[in-house]
């Protein structure tokens, strides 16, 4: 099926990504995550290691998050994976035919995406939320390397983190010039030849629960994003 051979470039980046070690703060988070564990969780074997890119190796749609979560990706080894995130993020992906099925238990419960990647400015669980400049900067290299093997042709930055690598990426390759466009929730920027880059607001419990992001909102982003990929 992979007669390009990106296939196994994509297998390989993945591989690489889980091997990173750059960030030993993060690393030993994500080692001491896995060994405390949640109590509703005593008996996962936490994954504890960056998590891979997840999704279709020909995908026109880059969705950017901010990183795994902690008992989520974190524990399960798949992007947006065993956290309330992840339920309203696969429920819209499903409704608007990117996933295969709207609910993301475990690596193993047989979830594909077509036409569709899901990546992170960071790829390990994060502290508090919240990465160094230089941690997002060492996780630039798995975003290069990502954007490089797909044919992207529309960014999903979920958050702001997410929304500013995207714009860094597309200024270092000449794609957009001029200043960092605001981030709100539907905005839309123009980028070269014909990509695009659209912003929703993270489907994180605290947008959630607080109605700043609703499953409707949800879905006209990815109604949206249908209509860019014709």
């Amino acid at each position: 099926m992979w007669h390009d051979g990106r296939m196994p470039a994509w297998e390989k980046l993945n591989q690489q990504i889980v091997a990173c070690d750059r960030c030993p703060r993060l690393r030993e988070h994500c080692r001491s995550v896995a060994e405390t564990k949640r109590r509703a969780y005593q008996d996962w074997d936490y994954r504890g290691r960056p998590v891979p890119n997840f999704g279709d190796p020909q995908a026109r749609l880059l969705i950017v998050g901010l990183a795994p979560a902690a008992h989520g990706a974190n524990r399960t080894g798949r992007m947006f994976t065993g956290d309330r995130s992840g339920d309203w993020l696969y429920r819209a992906l499903y409704r608007a035919g990117f996933a295969s099925q709207a609910e993301s238990t475990s690596a193993a419960d047989g979830l594909t995406l077509a036409d569709c990647v899901i990546t992170a400015a960071c790829h390990c669980a994060l502290p508090a939320n919240k990465p160094t400049r230089e941690e997002l900067e060492h996780c630039q290299v798995w975003f290069d390397q990502t954007t490089d093997l797909l044919p992207v042709r529309l960014f999903l930055a979920l958050g702001q983190i997410a929304w500013r690598s995207v714009i860094g990426l597309a200024r270092q390759r000449g794609w957009y010039e001029g200043p960092i466009p605001k981030f709100a929730h539907g905005a839309l920027v123009e980028l070269t030849d014909g990509r695009h880059l659209l912003a929703s607001y993270h489907p994180s419990q605290q947008n959630t629960f607080t109605g700043r992001l609703t499953e409707p909102m949800l879905d006209n982003i990815f109604t949206t994003a249908r209509s860019f990929l014709p």
